[in-house]
């Protein structure tokens, strides 16, 4: 009795060409490449026994993309549709978590975690993650914002944008602003240093050693920054500043001070030094509204990269610290670069304001 008769193949040049092509590829998938190996086999007139020992398959899986290809050619290569698992979780059981998610709280907590939603839904923690996360809901995230309620807003943004994107000719464009009540800080036990493996070590508790205030001013066209410290931060101590700048500033030029609406930025005797100087112009953010000076950003790299793991055993060596980074930052500064016009930034926040109303109501 003879066995069943393998079907004959017989290639055109473009198929061969494409199942060679795909047999070059370095990211094709193994499945496929196996699939082309054993169409080209069968082409050169070896019997599914044969391909199977060479490859590694099985007679009946060399068969099978034989039939395949006879039958359907190339498309005969891809996988057939698979309607898989049926679904055990239907849409209003994802309603459901979304609608709890988004309009209730547990009794005992301010947000849902992932296990007390499966635990109230009866649905898995793992299908909760994947609904939340198919939402791009986070209930355990929670943002902080502020809107400034000051009534020239507008104006005042469009006048400090103006100054960062298109600065007057000759003139010197600085953003000023203290930072106030810089805390001296020491760890109670000494700090372990980082090894293979392991991160620094340092306790959570500490002893104060005092405060100072550091009053910094960061120019805009080069971004180097020049900052004095001050054990106090009243109006003597800004004035005292602002003649420090004024030592410092070159002869016949405009100064555009860029600051915020702090009192000690405003008292009568600030207001007189800088009205016997016309040539000085000072430009105010709107209030709540920090995030429009530059110098705040500057005020947040020497947190980040000094002060925070910073210990200080005293006053004089937290200044000498700060005094030291500002040196070094002027050895090469780099001007921060402002993208946002005034415009944009406006359509910014009337968006967030529109869309807060919404979720309001």
């Amino acid at each position: 009795m003879g066995g069943r008769v393998a079907v004959p193949i017989d290639l055109s040049d473009e198929e061969r060409s494409f199942l060679e092509a795909q047999l070059r590829r370095h990211k094709a998938a193994r499945s496929l490449s196996d699939r082309c190996r054993i169409v080209l086999r069968c082409a050169e007139g070896m019997s599914n026994k044969e391909i199977a020992a060479s490859l590694g398959h099985s007679q009946h899986t060399v068969g099978k993309w034989r039939r395949r290809f006879a039958e359907q050619r190339l498309e005969g290569l891809s996988d057939e549709y698979r309607e898989g698992r049926p679904r055990t979780v239907s849409d209003e059981q994802v309603a459901e978590v979304i609608k709890r998610t988004l309009e209730s709280t547990p009794r005992d907590a301010t947000h849902w975690s992932i296990r007390s939603m499966a635990a109230r839904t009866g649905l898995s923690h793992t299908t909760v993650r994947r609904i939340w996360n198919a939402f791009g809901l986070q209930p355990h995230r929670c943002e902080t914002f502020k809107l400034s309620t000051d009534p020239l807003f507008v104006d005042k943004v469009h006048d400090v944008v103006a100054l960062y994107m298109s600065p007057p000719t000759r003139a010197i464009v600085l953003c000023v602003d203290e930072k106030s009540q810089i805390q001296a800080l020491d760890r109670e036990q000494p700090v372990l240093p980082m090894a293979p493996g392991v991160a620094e070590r340092r306790t959570h508790t500490y002893a104060r050693n005092g405060t100072t205030s550091l009053f910094a001013a960061l120019d805009v066209a080069t971004g180097a920054v020049i900052g004095k410290c001050y054990k106090r931060h009243r109006a003597s101590e800004f004035l005292d500043f602002l003649k420090e700048l004024d030592r410092r500033m070159p002869e016949g030029q405009d100064v555009h001070l860029v600051m915020d609406n702090y009192a000690t930025h405003k008292t009568p005797r600030v207001k007189a030094w800088l009205a016997r100087r016309p040539h000085w112009h000072v430009h105010f953010t709107p209030t709540s509204a920090s995030w429009l000076n530059q110098v705040e950003r500057w005020f947040a790299e020497l947190t980040r990269k000094q002060i925070q793991r910073g210990v200080h055993r005293s006053v004089a060596e937290l200044e000498a610290d700060i005094i030291a980074f500002i040196e070094a930052h002027n050895e090469e500064p780099k001007p921060y670069r402002w993208h946002k016009s005034a415009d944009e930034i406006l359509a910014s926040v009337k968006r967030f304001c529109q869309k807060t109303v919404c979720q309001g109501l």
